[in-house]
C-alpha cells in the first residue's frame, strides 16, 4: 500500500505508468488524489462501525480507503480489469471486498446478499460516478436494491442538480421525478476539479440520496411501468401545455378529475402530480 489514504498526483502518475496503464476516457475515469477530498467524502456519507457500503468504481481506492477508515465494511466495485490488481494492493489489507462487474449490470440482490450479510441490513452506496453512467447508475441503485438506503455520489453538476432538482425549475425533468419517486435528494456540496487526475473540464458536486420508507405513489393504485411511461411522454415536449403535450394519452376529463390544470407543463408537477393523473387515466383498452 502506498499512502495512508490516498496517492498523490504524482504516485497516481508513476503506479499507472509502470503498469503501461493511462486514466480511461471511454470509462470516464478521473482519479481523486487529495487526501481531504475522501475522508470529507467519507464524514458526509455519515457511515462508520457497523455500517455496509458498496462503492461504485472504487479506482486506485482512494475513496475506498477512506471510507473502510471510518470502521464501515466495504464493498469495491470496479469494472476495469487493468486496475483490479492495483486496487487489491491498496484495499486488500483493510479488509475490503473487492467485486469486478459494471455497475450497468450489476446484479445488485446477488451483490448484497453476501453470507455475511443479513437480507435485514440497510447498506449506503459511495461514489465517484462519471457523466455518462451517474445517471443510470443511481436510478438502477433505486428500482432494484431497496437495501441501499442512502447514496452520496460525486457527479458533474449538471447531472447533480437533475437527480435533486425540484418541481419549476429549469434542470427538473423526468429523471428528477424518478428520484422523487423512491427518495429526497440535494446537492450537499462542490468537489474542485483540481482534486482529479486528469482533472475534468466540469465542475462536480455531492449529491445526498436517502430512500424513503415507502415510494411517493401507491404502485397498487398506478403500476411504476405506467407511472414513467406517462412522464416520459409529458417530458419529451416540455414546452409544451400538458393537454397538448399529453393528448394522445390523457383525456381532458383526467386532468379536471386528478385537480391538475392541463395548461401548466410538465416541470410544474410533483411525483404525486403525476401519481394522481396517472391513477385518473381511463383503462387501456385490450389488444
Amino acid at each position: 500500500m502506498v499512502g495512508p489514504v490516498t496517492l498523490s498526483r504524482r504516485q497516481v502518475e508513476e503506479v499507472l505508468g509502470a503498469r503501461g496503464l493511462r486514466p480511461s476516457r471511454a470509462l470516464g475515469q478521473n482519479f481523486v488524489v487529495d487526501a481531504n477530498t475522501v475522508r470529507r467524502v467519507a464524514r458526509m456519507a455519515g457511515v462508520g462501525p457497523g455500517s455496509r457500503v458498496v462503492e461504485i468504481g472504487a479506482g486506485l481506492g482512494a475513496l475506498t480507503l477512506a471510507l473502510a477508515d471510518t470502521g464501515a465494511s466495504v464493498v469495491a466495485v470496479e469494472v476495469d480489469r487493468h486496475l483490479i490488481p492495483l486496487l487489491h494492493e491498496q484495499v486488500d489489507s483493510a479488509g475490503v471486498r473487492v467485486v469486478e462487474a459494471d455497475a450497468l449490470t450489476l446484479d445488485w440482490g446477488t451483490l448484497l446478499a453476501l453470507p455475511v450479510h443479513p437480507d435485514t441490513e440497510p447498506w449506503a452506496v459511495v461514489a465517484n460516478l462519471p457523466y455518462n453512467v451517474a445517471v443510470p447508475v443511481v436510478l438502477r441503485a433505486l428500482d432494484e436494491a431497496p437495501r441501499v438506503t442512502a447514496m452520496l455520489v460525486m457527479v458533474q453538476r449538471e447531472v447533480g442538480e437533475r437527480l435533486a432538482a425540484a418541481p419549476g425549475s429549469k434542470t427538473y425533468g423526468a429523471v428528477s421525478v424518478k428520484v422523487a419517486y423512491h427518495a429526497s435528494a440535494r446537492v450537499v456540496g462542490r468537489v474542485p476539479a483540481s482534486v482529479f487526475v486528469p482533472r475534468p473540464k466540469v465542475e462536480s458536486v455531492l449529491v445526498r440520496i436517502d430512500r424513503h420508507p415507502e415510494v411517493a405513489v401507491d404502485p397498487a393504485l398506478v403500476p411504476a411501468d405506467a407511472l414513467f411511461a406517462l412522464v416520459r411522454a409529458g417530458f419529451a415536449h416540455r414546452r409544451k401545455m400538458l393537454r397538448r403535450a399529453l393528448a394522445d394519452s390523457v383525456p381532458p376529463e383526467a386532468f379536471t378529475a386528478a385537480a391538475i390544470d392541463p395548461e401548466s407543463r410538465a416541470e410544474n408537477l410533483s411525483v404525486g402530480d403525476w401519481g394522481r393523473l396517472a391513477a385518473c387515466l381511463p383503462p387501456a383498452s385490450p389488444r
